[in-house]
Formats: C-alpha cells, sequence, structure tokens
C-alpha cells in the first residue's frame, strides 16, 4: 500500500471518528422522543419552504454542470446534466469528499455521452472553483451586510471583519477580472487552470452564490421555527459550518454540521431543526439519487445485454449465409 493511500484511510478514518464524536457531543443531551418531538413542532409551512429552498439549491448545483460541460468543450442538453449533476452530488454530500465521490457518479454517466477522463475532470474543477467562489461571496456578504451579528458570533473586531468581508468579496472580483485577461492556463504551485470565458465566470459568481444563499435559506427556515436567528446570522453560521467541514474532510459533514450551527447560534439552533437540516438537505436527496442511479444502471445493463444479443445474431447470420 502506497503512502498516499495510507494517508487517505487514516484521514477517512479520522473523519469517521470526529463524526462519531460530534454526533456524540450534540445528541447525548436528547432522548429519541425529545428529537421527534422538537422536529414535530416545527410547522408544516417552515418544512415545506425548506423543501422549497431544498429544491432551488440542487436547481443551482444543475446549473453548475451545464456550464461546466460548456467549459469542458462537451455541452449536453440540460436534462442529461441536471441528471449527471444531481446524482452525482445528492451521492456525494453524504459521503464526503465530494469531488471524489460524486465524481465517480458524474463519469459513470458523462462517460455514456461521449466526455473522455480528462473532460469529466475538467467538469470537477470547474464546479469546485464555483462552490469555492460561492461560498467566498456569501462569506463576504454576511460579513458586510451585519457586522455587528457577525462581530458577536465570530468574536472578532469590527474593523478586521471589515477587511476579511472585502477581501472575500475581493476573490469573485479579481477571477472575473483574469478570466476576461488571461488567454493562457492560470498556475498556481503544482496546480494549473484554465480560465473560463467572462460569460461562464459570471455565471459561476452568481448561481454560485445563489447556492448558498438558498441552502441557508433552507437552515434558517427550520431555524426560525424554535428560534429568532436572524438569516445573516444563520448564513454566517453556515458559512462557518461549511469551512469546517473543508477541514475535516467529515463524510458529509455528519455532526460538524450540527456542531458548528449549534455552536454559533446558542438557543436558536433547536435539535429538531438540525436534524430536520440533515433528513431535507442530505437523506431525502440521497434517496432519490440512488433510485436514479440504480435505474440508470438497470437501463444501462439492459443495453448491453441487447446489443450483445444482437451481435450474436448478427455472427449467427453471418456464419449461415456462407
Amino acid at each position: 500500500m502506497t503512502a498516499k493511500r495510507i494517508f487517505i484511510n487514516l484521514t477517512l478514518v479520522f473523519g469517521l471518528l470526529l463524526a462519531a464524536y460530534l454526533v456524540y457531543k450534540v445528541f447525548n443531551r436528547y432522548s429519541p422522543r425529545e428529537i421527534m418531538e422538537s422536529m414535530g413542532a416545527i410547522p408544516k409551512a417552515r418544512l415545506m419552504a425548506s423543501l422549497g429552498f431544498c429544491a432551488l439549491s440542487y436547481l443551482c448545483l444543475t446549473g453548475f454542470d451545464w456550464m461546466a460541460l460548456r467549459y469542458a468543450g462537451k455541452p449536453l442538453t440540460y436534462p442529461r446534466a441536471a441528471i449527471g449533476s444531481f446524482t452525482g452530488l445528492s451521492i456525494g454530500h453524504n459521503l464526503g469528499v465530494a469531488a471524489l465521490s460524486s465524481g465517480a457518479v458524474r463519469y459513470r454517466f458523462y462517460s455514456r455521452w461521449g466526455l473522455d477522463t480528462q473532460e469529466v475532470a475538467k467538469v470537477i474543477l470547474f464546479c469546485g472553483v464555483t462552490v469555492g467562489i460561492g461560498l467566498s461571496t456569501l462569506a463576504g456578504l454576511a460579513l458586510l451586510v451585519n457586522p455587528g451579528d457577525a462581530s458577536n458570533l465570530l468574536h472578532i473586531g469590527s474593523a478586521r471583519l471589515l477587511w476579511m468581508g472585502i477581501f472575500c468579496l475581493s476573490v469573485p472580483v479579481v477571477y472575473v477580472i483574469l478570466a476576461g485577461m488571461l488567454r493562457s492556463e492560470l498556475k498556481l504551485w503544482r496546480w494549473s487552470f484554465e480560465m473560463p470565458n467572462v460569460r461562464l465566470a459570471l455565471g459561476q459568481v452568481i448561481i454560485g452564490t445563489l447556492n448558498f444563499v438558498f441552502v441557508a435559506a433552507c437552515l434558517h427556515q427550520l431555524l426560525s421555527a424554535s428560534g429568532d436567528a436572524s438569516f445573516i446570522q444563520t448564513a454566517t453560521a453556515f458559512v462557518l459550518a461549511n469551512l469546517a467541514i473543508l477541514i475535516t474532510h467529515v463524510p458529509g459533514g455528519l455532526g460538524v454540521l450540527e456542531a458548528t450551527v449549534n455552536h454559533v447560534l446558542p438557543g436558536n439552533a433547536s435539535i429538531g431543526a438540525l436534524v430536520a437540516f440533515r433528513v431535507i438537505y442530505f437523506l431525502l436527496p440521497l434517496m432519490v439519487g440512488l433510485i436514479v442511479l440504480g435505474i440508470s444502471e438497470l437501463i444501462l445493463r439492459k443495453r448491453k445485454i441487447a446489443s450483445t444479443v444482437s451481435t450474436q445474431d448478427a455472427t449467427e447470420a453471418q456464419a449461415q449465409s456462407l
């Protein structure tokens, strides 16, 4: 076993252990009955609004792939891009290391439709950059629009938050400028990235930001059922939770997201809201994604069998004619 493989395995084990610890820390104070009662106290209107924002987020994510396929030079119809995106990300969000897990599922779909390994890698890289840009933009807006709440939550002075917000918002601005100026590959250390055109870069900023706005709105609807956290406070907590998830690489952010939101919004993050968010944004899409993947694999298998049978029949017919 190579050193790289050992490191990856150790990272996964550490992530699982950390997830188990954080889940215990968050949930050990509650009995199953208390958790169910807390979830049952969420008004149906809030649940429906949360589901709606969840759907809008995944709609934005399908836009990531639709643009990425054009960036890779292999544009597909929107329905195909949407199937590959939703199925890959609904599974990848729960398994962790989304670039690898969702990438493997995407490859199953896109390779059937004419993309090679390098082109699928470009799609995954483009989507990853879009996620980073969207997260940076939302973080900058959260810090600048309501610095008072952000200061109370992060325990950082307003002046420092101002510069942090400006830096975060400068990331998408610089990215779009580079997209308009650079025609060669952008090289950072050992990594190289071919800049998209300005239209795609602007699309990344807009759709990437909207995605995180909708996810934060999904969480805010549930938290508002039993607390008074503002949308900006919820967005700030969500940004911090995502940063923690990226650092820890815990599968699906299990425990990390709940622990971070619970820490940043004490008294506002009810256990029912946190569990409901996990179910709505992670588990429900996972169930649908697995069904779509299973159906697509059955269809692919039937087509392979039919192709094999037709080839055999053609061979036998040719042999008989001789």
